[in-house]
């Protein structure tokens, strides 16, 4: 028997997962919560590293993914007694756009003495939203220069891509940018420390750094119109060719197998992101079905034949998520994220005592008493922008509301009504794509959500009207790129010449099926009606009250 491994390097944890080849057979797997966490203004490594961070900061520490690969790796070899030879191959995916500045040979910048203290030399996590006055002059001098890769991205680059987030760096501390030989993606990164030299993934380089398979990246006219320090960051920062998922970006090293225990000379994939890579997780190759992975934030991934401008997504690549077919990416920057900022901050004593005493999670008690209130009955309507939003205004300044609380209002209904305004941001993206003809026909999902909370994928098959059907593994993404890291050790090795094939045989999707409720369906209706006009309100610009408190508070 034959195995692969998967990594999931989420926000908050880095996962490892042995998977056997040819089903979809989880054999064990093991996690490891990054020891600095998300370093933000909030955080106590952030103070103690940087005596604090300003607003809208969210970093993390290389070190972290090097201790995911030095810990996980050897406990799933250790607790499945697993030859390391019979491991084939490995995968890795990643968060994004989370990127770095390097040297030549690898070194992040942070570990140089000298800027061991400078925020800027650090990992930018995806919702790193600092650089939004960024996104917005890249926006705006795209628009007027008529460039038309913006089009790909929805019409809006986004403050949490690569570009915005570079120049931010070049900005606020142009040292750190000569500094860096170039800037990486966190993907390509642990990639780069497990087979010894750099690769540039395509899914990466094309949804989150206006990369296209056909035409390269922007020319450096268009870059010397936003900075002309910037003119030539393409030859200077990114020289490193781009290669496309399901290659192989090497074998293992010496140094690499006395980190992990994996042999010398085991394939290593083409680095991919988590969303992306989970499609192939549940066997996906179908048109109009789109995918929601849902953690602390939720992606949206969609298969199509066409490639068509659609206003707001996060991008459609040309093989973007499998060979051959135009992916499509639209999300959300805050849903789990939402619902444990609710738990971790406003619970009251009673439900925190009852929790205990059941043995249970907060959340889950609060998840189980919302499940009984019917649509509509706590009177409460709110937005999902606690963290900006993503798809379709791509705002990272847009902040969240609650309308028609009163003395009675109790913790549940406020938590069902935070899990209700995610189900109708995710209708907001479904009913864009397809009044922009690229229709969505039904939903899959994958993530700790969809796996452990039945109440908020009932609330989201009613609010959206479509039957939702669960991943076969509740490791989705690390799955994903264990198909991946069999692709790339090849068929001759005891894995596989191609996605599909991987797909048809390590995909697997569960025997749960939500099916909405019409009677419910028919109030979320209107309610949604009612959470349009707030989104447009609020979000087009109209009433810019949010933005203005944000700016009184900065």
């Amino acid at each position: 028997m034959k195995y692969s491994i998967g990594i999931d390097f989420g926000t908050l944890s880095g996962r490892a997962a042995l998977f056997e080849v040819g089903s979809s057979k989880e054999i064990c797997c093991s996690v490891l919560n990054y020891p600095h966490a998300v370093m933000d203004p909030g955080s106590e490594y952030a103070e103690k590293i940087f005596g604090g961070l300003p607003q809208d900061f969210a970093l993390q520490h290389p070190q972290d993914y090097l201790d995911v690969l030095s810990t996980t790796i050897p406990d799933i070899i250790k607790q499945s007694g697993v030859d390391p030879k019979d491991i084939i191959g490995i995968g890795i995916d990643f968060t994004a756009c989370t990127m770095l500045p390097v040297k030549n040979d690898g070194t992040p910048i942070c570990f140089i003495d000298k800027y061991k203290n400078n925020p800027y030399a650090y990992i930018k996590l995806w919702k790193h939203h600092a650089a939004q006055d960024k996104a917005n002059k890249l926006n705006e001098i795209a628009a007027a220069r008529g460039e038309k890769w913006l089009e790909t991205y929805g019409g809006k680059i986004s403050s949490e891509w690569m570009f915005p987030k570079i120049w931010e760096t070049l900005d606020k501390a142009p040292e750190i940018y000569e500094e860096a030989d170039c800037f990486v993606e966190a993907a390509d990164w642990v990639i780069w420390q497990l087979c010894g030299k750099q690769t540039k993934n395509s899914c990466t380089a094309g949804y989150k750094a206006m990369w296209n398979k056909k035409e390269g990246y922007p020319s450096p006219e268009f870059f010397a119109a936003l900075d002309k320090r910037l003119e030539n960051v393409i030859e200077e920062k990114f020289s490193c060719p781009v290669s496309p998922l399901g290659q192989k970006a090497g074998e293992v090293t010496a140094k690499a197998a006395e980190l992990t225990g994996l042999c010398e000379g085991t394939a290593v994939a083409v680095a991919n992101v988590d969303a992306h890579v989970t499609v192939p997780a549940l066997g996906m190759k179908e048109t109009g079905k789109m995918l929601m992975i849902m953690g602390t934030s939720t992606c949206h991934m969609l298969l199509s034949d066409e490639d068509k401008y659609v206003p707001g997504i996060c991008g459609s690549v040309e093989d973007g998520i499998l060979p051959g077919m135009i992916g499509y990416e639209a999300g959300q920057s805050c849903v789990g994220d939402h619902f444990a900022w609710f738990t971790e901050n406003l619970l009251n004593a009673e439900l925190k005592a009852e929790a205990e005493e059941r043995n249970i999670a907060p959340q889950q008690l609060l998840a189980e008493k919302a499940a009984s209130i019917p649509a509509g009955k706590s009177g409460l309507l709110a937005l999902d922008w606690w963290n900006g939003n993503r798809s379709i205004l791509v705002d990272v300044d847009l902040t969240g509301m609650i309308l028609g609380m009163t003395l009675s209002t109790k913790p549940e209904e406020i938590y069902k009504a935070l899990v209700e305004a995610t189900a109708y941001g995710t209708r907001m993206i479904i009913e864009n794509y397809t009044e922009h003809g690229v229709p969505v026909t039904g939903l899959y999902a994958a993530g700790g959500i969809a796996v452990k909370s039945p109440e908020t994928m009932q609330i989201y098959a009613d609010v959206t009207g479509l039957e939702i059907k669960i991943a076969g593994s509740s490791q989705a993404p690390a799955l994903g790129s264990a198909i991946f890291g069999a692709v790339a050790a090849g068929k001759e090795n005891g894995g596989y010449d191609s996605v599909y094939d991987a797909a048809a045989e390590m995909g697997s999707v569960s025997d749960k099926v939500y099916v909405p409720n019409a009677k419910e369906k028919e109030v979320y209706d209107k309610l949604f009606a009612e959470y349009k006009k707030l989104h447009d309100y609020f979000g087009r610009g109209e009433n810019d009250v949010m933005k203005n408190l944000k700016k009184l508070k900065d």
